[in-house]
């Protein structure tokens, strides 16, 4: 049975509590402060601000809220004891290098795509990049995201990728895990970078670590991967500008996308998986129907069962 692990502040403990409320199972572990069953998939929240997610369905119910800190499949001694880096930890001098960063936006979002984005910033240009203020997304709000974006996009070379939750939908009950269809993304991105910079070569790959580098590659078997200089970070946007720049411009693609679902949609359409969203989607499914909202969501979400209890009462 697949399991991921991830770490939370008491804020996001207390929101990951309001919005398991419904699916509270009645026993709790020791240490525990709650646990869910939602989608197929047990979540145990404990005291130290660890969350535990297990089953086929958790990679994609942690990515809603936060970062893993380890996932494995049928753990054993050998396994957890390996280090997570692998040997792909970034060299000390990477932000001073010409580097390829991946990132990647939308996995914990009900509506709207996942985009991934590969930029390619070569070390003559980070001056340039800090001027126009490229710094790690997550600091900056959306009319900032707008601004730097179209000036990066004209600046650096970068490869853009969305995956439009129909796709999504169809590759998830295919079996597909989220982890995996990240990994393949990733490694498109990165391998369209490539030959758009052809014949010039980075000094690396740095990707936003979001498994195991093992385990990624695994995802990849039987595709054409670079693996030369290949790294992986938690926290990459503060590691290389690479990373930020790739940020930056996959959070641009996703706001211009909930924009335009917005107005197909009839509905201001808000981020993230949170209550708000339910009601958004409780009111798409009122004036829409709920087919509708499946060819703009992420179907095996929670959100789903809930916006259709929603519009029940309506």
């Amino acid at each position: 049975m697949a399991n991921s692990v991830i770490k939370v502040n008491t804020a996001t403990m207390k929101r990951m509590e309001d919005h398991y409320a419904i699916n509270k199972t009645e026993k709790t572990p020791q240490g525990a402060v709650f646990s869910a069953k939602v989608n197929g998939c047990t979540i145990t929240a404990y005291n130290s601000g660890k969350v535990l997610f297990q089953g086929g369905t958790a990679e994609a119910e942690a990515a809603k809220w936060g970062t893993q800190a380890q996932t494995q499949n049928k753990p054993t001694k050998s396994t957890t004891k390996k280090p997570q880096t692998n040997g792909y930890q970034p060299p000390t001098n990477i932000s001073s290098l010409s580097i390829i960063g991946s990132d990647e936006v939308g996995t914990g979002d009900f509506f709207g795509p996942i985009t991934v984005v590969a930029a390619y910033v070569k070390k003559e240009q980070i001056p340039l990049l800090q001027e126009l203020g490229v710094r790690d997304s997550k600091n900056l709000k959306d009319p900032q995201i707008i601004a730097i974006a179209k000036n990066l996009i004209k600046t650096i070379p970068y490869s853009l990728l969305v995956l439009h939750n129909e796709k999504y939908n169809e590759l998830q009950q295919q079996g597909m895990s989220q982890g995996k269809i990240k990994a393949l993304l990733h490694n498109q991105a990165i391998n369209h970078l490539l030959n758009k910079i052809a014949p010039e070569k980075p000094d690396g790959l740095l990707i936003d670590q979001f498994v195991d580098p093992l385990i990624y590659f695994k995802h990849l078997q039987g595709k054409t991967i670079e693996k030369e200089n290949i790294y992986f970070s938690t926290k990459a946007e503060g590691v290389h500008l690479a990373v930020a720049a790739a940020s930056i411009i996959a959070r641009y693609s996703f706001v211009k996308e909930f924009e335009r679902l917005s107005e197909k949609a009839g509905v201001t359409i808000p981020k993230g998986a949170g209550a708000q969203v339910d009601i958004a989607a409780a009111n798409i499914i009122k004036k829409r129907g709920s087919q509708f909202l499946s060819t703009i969501t992420k179907k095996h979400f929670a959100n789903t069962e809930k916006a259709m209890k929603l519009a029940k009462r309506q």
